[in-house]
């Protein structure tokens, strides 16, 4: 279980709540059979990107995960914010992160969503195109 910053409200700082998110994420894909490659991936320099979760797949597959997290399903979801531009940020991290590598290896993005106590894994949610 994750330590949390308190705010002023005597609650959990988004921060906290955010890491909690991604310790469940990688719990969750590591009992799939994926390991962690790398997490919290930022392109350096304003206005880059950052990648949540670089793990790698049985398959020999590179799976960049973003994870969403929310109270509850209302308002679309978890799932449903992750927009065309949290989208495009994420594919500019992964590009920049694949610069690496010699022989880029298969890659997919997906989202793991978050709402309350369920879990939804969105496996090739997006494409870099």
């Amino acid at each position: 279980m994750a330590l949390f910053n308190w705010n002023r409200l005597g609650r959990p700082s988004t921060r906290a709540r955010g890491l909690a998110a991604e310790d469940r994420a990688l719990a969750h894909l590591q009992a799939a059979g994926l390991s962690l490659v790398e997490r919290n991936y930022r392109t350096p320099g304003r206005g880059g990107g950052e990648i949540d979760l670089v793990m790698h797949a049985p398959d020999g597959t590179l799976v960049f995960v973003e994870v969403r997290a929310r109270a509850s399903a209302t308002h679309g979801g978890a799932a449903a914010s992750v927009g065309a531009v949290k989208q495009r940020r994420i594919v500019l991290a992964a590009r920049h992160y694949l610069l690496r590598h010699r022989a880029p290896p298969p890659c997919r993005f997906d989202v793991l969503a978050i709402d309350g106590d369920r879990i939804e894994w969105l496996q090739a949610a997006f494409d870099a195109g």
